[in-house]
């Protein structure tokens, strides 16, 4: 009965550690490569995100707002200059429950706005409609939650669309 009394308060404890945070705040970065006609002309480039995630008590699915910014420079070879996609989307995240290592899936839609500067010709951008699909893992640490993931998105435009993948580390508090 005593050990039972002293256990209690630990058991308790550990219980508490696994349950998700109601809002989460996060950050990542990684590599951005292109696709389809996008790495015709452009190499991998880079990924910076922010999120903001609202996970309800008792159900696998959340959301997840993100601004995500990815940038690609030209090949050699090439007229030269650099594409990059600033985007807002908001996202729904079916997690799969697991007290360790949790992967989980992650889709949504949004605005994508797509910038080109090309030295020599000018720059120019554009809002657009793009859409994204993927998956991750996420891990628990002491305090916060770090998570890798990857994500295809696909940017609509004028007669054809852009494709990239970004593969991102970040951490979540």
């Amino acid at each position: 009965m005593g050990m039972a009394l002293v256990s209690l308060p630990f058991a308790a404890r550990a219980q508490v550690s696994t349950v998700a945070k109601a809002v989460e705040f996060g950050v990542a970065a990684g590599a951005a490569l292109p696709m389809s006609d996008l790495s015709t002309f452009y190499q991998t480039g880079f990924n910076g995100t922010v999120t903001v995630g609202f996970h309800p008590q008792m159900i696998p699915l959340g959301i997840r707002v993100d601004g995500a910014y990815n940038q690609f420079s030209a090949k050699s070879g090439t007229v030269g200059g650099n594409v990059h996609f600033t985007s807002v989307t908001g996202n729904l995240v079916y997690s799969i429950p697991s007290e360790t290592v949790a992967p989980y899936l992650i889709g949504g839609a949004g605005v994508y706005n797509a910038a080109i500067n090309i030295p020599g010709f000018g720059s120019g951008s554009s809002n657009k409609f793009g859409w994204n699909l993927g998956g991750g893992i996420k891990m628990p640490l002491s305090g916060f939650d770090t998570f890798l993931e990857a994500r295809y998105n696909q940017v609509q435009g004028n007669g054809g669309s852009l494709k990239f993948i970004p593969i991102t580390f970040g951490v979540m508090f």
